[in-house]
């Protein structure tokens, strides 16, 4: 499906945005940072303040870049901005309210691939894009849909306790149409999101199931 607007259109808004909201993208990676520092050396509060955090950042796409920049040049902006609000929602619900979460980085194939997703989001995306011609501030950066939900696949990989899997749904939608426009735009970084949000369901779906055949051994 053709989008309802020109490249130069999109590349437009990630620059009004990225005008309008700095020194914003700094204090993403500030934020980006201590999440990392507490899924390295966790501490009794550390699971909260990382929900809390990836909850923000979703929230913040939801109404600053969707409702409040996007939807200037597409209507479906407002259902998208709603769906991250969702989003953000139920990460509130089950890492900061139900304690659903549990972050740590451990060198096993969850933690090293969800540590490479991260890193991936926070240093290759913004790289490539520069390669590719994406230049600041007409650029997707950290804090923006595709990135962060690259960061967020990396993030709930790192998560030791059963996923609940509704918290997937959102960013594997986002993916796809994520993927769609990376095709249609040649935004080539954007495929890396499809790819995380393949391989993240993948492992989680797998993991929830041989956690619950030890908890039934257990039992």
């Amino acid at each position: 499906m053709k989008p309802p607007f020109t490249l130069e259109q999109f590349l437009e808004v990630f620059a009004h945005y990225n005008r309008a909201v700095f020194p914003m993208q700094v204090v993403f990676y500030l934020l980006s940072a201590i999440v990392i520092y507490f899924v390295i050396k966790p501490n009794p509060k550390s699971d909260k303040i990382i929900s809390s955090v990836l909850a923000f950042f979703w929230l913040w796409m939801g109404v600053v870049y969707h409702i409040i920049h996007f939807s200037k040049i597409n209507p479906l902006a407002y259902v998208f901005g709603t769906l991250f609000i969702v989003q953000g929602i139920l990460l509130i619900g089950f890492g900061v309210l139900q304690d659903k979460f549990s972050f740590q980085f451990r060198a096993n194939k969850y933690g090293i691939t969800g540590m490479i997703f991260i890193l991936f989001a926070l240093i290759v995306y913004p790289v490539l894009g520069y390669f590719l011609g994406h230049v600041y501030p007409s650029s997707p950066t950290f804090g923006l849909p595709c990135p962060t939900t690259i960061f967020t696949f990396g993030l709930l990989l790192l998560n030791e306790k059963k996923c609940p899997l509704v918290v997937l749904i959102i960013p594997f939608l986002w993916s796809i149409i994520g993927f769609m426009a990376a095709f249609q735009f040649g935004i080539v970084e954007d495929t890396g999101l499809l790819v995380a949000s393949l391989i993240t369901t993948s492992l989680l779906i797998y993991r929830n199931r041989m956690l619950s055949k030890n908890e039934a051994s257990i039992s």
